[in-house]
């Protein structure tokens, strides 16, 4: 059975769209420093 495809959605009032994402509100985001940031080397190339 096949899934029905993803709905795609184009932006066309741009001026309106940005004034609602700045209604929302802030993002907080919180970094806890002793997390480590670099993924463990997978031995392939590329970005992981």
């Amino acid at each position: 059975m096949s899934r029905p495809p993803k709905a795609t959605y184009k932006t066309t009032n741009w001026h309106s769209y940005n004034q609602a994402l700045k209604q929302r509100g802030s993002l907080t985001v919180w970094f806890d420093p002793s997390m480590q940031w670099e993924a463990v080397p997978s031995g392939r190339r590329g970005r992981q």
